[in-house]
């Protein structure tokens, strides 16, 4: 959520860099700047009034002391009146107030200044391309992971929506293996200095809303309305929100956090695009990486989590890219994004894999949560960075189709083979 003293002070400045994502958000903008002036007027309002029902209320004690009963019932009078217009004050700016925030919650970040210029995916940059030669790939890399995994037994479509409805999938033996040591991988390269939680997989309205799902994307989550709860998106969710209300020291930053979760998304947003195999499901795993910081060490971070999550894409022998996502491109939380993006040559396409991005203060305004600058008294907001260290579904797919092998069967890279109970090689069911 943007700071809205910046609408005070720097309102051109703010609405010239909004403007670079290519939406009209000038009418929000000055709308915004309009409910703030009205809040603080009727605020201002409202606290003389209150001041003058004080003032009147030593008057009134000092009549009555005095024995001057009649002008102490005028004043009491003038005071009963005066605090009708205090509540209907009250009533008005917290109104004020509080459509001022669900409109703010609406309007996105601002970009960072270095972020590069665009309308949508097409002007991402293409910072780096490794490992991949188009035609290096031989045919029996140019089959579709649904097709491998249903002849090898190790992803069934079929009973995955039979149990649970379409988009959803299941993995059985060598490919739920394949899974699970994909996320242990991802947790142990990390372990050193991030640290391992495992948050709930349901949160409140607030703790979605303060990553900015809500109120923007709520079509896209899945909500258990009886209990105000939702079903995480990302492991990103609940741990952005630890720090919830809290104010940590200057020395505890940049503060590291990573998770393993269930991430669930209806992807009501993308009906129709992707949805055969594991590129776009409903519910999948992740590791996720996300951080705290100071605004001074928020770039160091940022490369930090895009180094490592790029290393594990490279280590599992998978040709990947690395785009710098332009002002058109971001999301709505974003004020700097990379995205990773891995090839998989049985469906002879990019797959995004991992979104490593900062957002600045806008999230950590949601949620409150603060430090306090060393010598300093006051506390300022942090700012909260994240990444996807490995989601599951398509790097499984890059990998099935990446490393098939001539006989169907589908070698799995050396990095892996601590975390497969022996597993080296995903054959037919009849050949282990």
């Amino acid at each position: 959520m943007l700071d809205v003293r910046r609408l005070r002070s720097e309102f051109d400045e703010v609405a010239t860099a909004l403007a670079r994502r290519g939406d009209d958000l000038g009418p929000s903008l000055e709308q915004a700047r309009q409910l703030d002036e009205r809040q603080r007027e009727l605020s201002a309002r409202r606290d003389e009034v209150r001041g003058r029902i004080n003032q009147l209320s030593k008057e009134v004690g000092a009549l009555r002391r005095d024995g001057k009963l009649e002008d102490a019932e005028k004043l009491q009078a003038e005071s009963r009146d005066l605090g009708e217009e205090e509540q209907a004050l009250d009533a008005q700016a917290s109104s004020a107030g509080d459509e001022l925030r669900d409109l703010l919650l609406r309007i996105p970040n601002v970009p960072a200044a270095d972020a590069p210029d665009g309308r949508d995916e097409r002007d991402n940059v293409v910072l780096r391309v490794e490992d991949f030669d188009e035609g290096s790939y031989g045919e029996h890399q140019r089959v579709p992971h649904w097709e491998v995994g249903d002849a090898l037994g190790i992803l069934d479509l079929e009973r995955g929506a039979k149990v649970s409805g379409s988009m959803f999938v299941m993995l059985r033996g060598g490919g739920a293996t394949l899974s699970r040591g994909l996320c242990q991988l991802a947790l142990d390269r990390n372990s050193d200095l991030y640290e391992e939680i495992r948050p709930p997989s349901l949160v409140l309205s607030r703790t979605l809303t303060a990553t900015g799902q809500l109120p923007k994307f709520a079509d896209d989550a899945y909500q258990i309305e009886r209990d105000d709860l939702w079903a995480i998106p990302t492991a990103e969710v609940p741990l952005t929100s630890i720090g919830m209300d809290e104010i940590l020291t200057e020395a505890e930053l940049p503060r590291r956090f990573m998770a393993y979760s269930p991430c669930f998304r209806r992807e009501a947003g993308s009906a129709g695009r992707d949805t055969r195999g594991l590129l776009r499901v409903h519910e999948f795993d992740k590791v996720e990486l996300l951080a705290y910081a100071t605004p001074e060490q928020a770039p160091a971070v940022l490369d930090e989590i895009l180094g490592r999550a790029e290393a594990l894409v490279r280590d599992l022998g998978l040709a990947h890219r690395v785009l710098d996502i332009c002002t058109g491109d971001m999301g709505q939380s974003h004020h700097r994004s990379f995205d990773i993006e891995v090839y998989a040559p049985g469906v002879d396409q990019w797959l995004e894999v991992s979104s490593v991005s900062w957002f600045s203060d806008y999230q950590a305004r949601r949620a409150n949560i603060r430090y306090r600058p060393t010598g300093a008294k006051g506390a300022e907001l942090v700012h909260t960075l994240n990444g996807s260290a490995l989601a599951v579904p398509r790097i499984w797919a890059a990998i099935v189709e990446t490393h098939r092998q001539p006989d169907g069967s589908v070698e799995l890279p050396a990095v892996l083979h601590p975390y497969l109970r022996g597993l080296r090689r995903l054959g037919p069911p009849s050949g282990g």
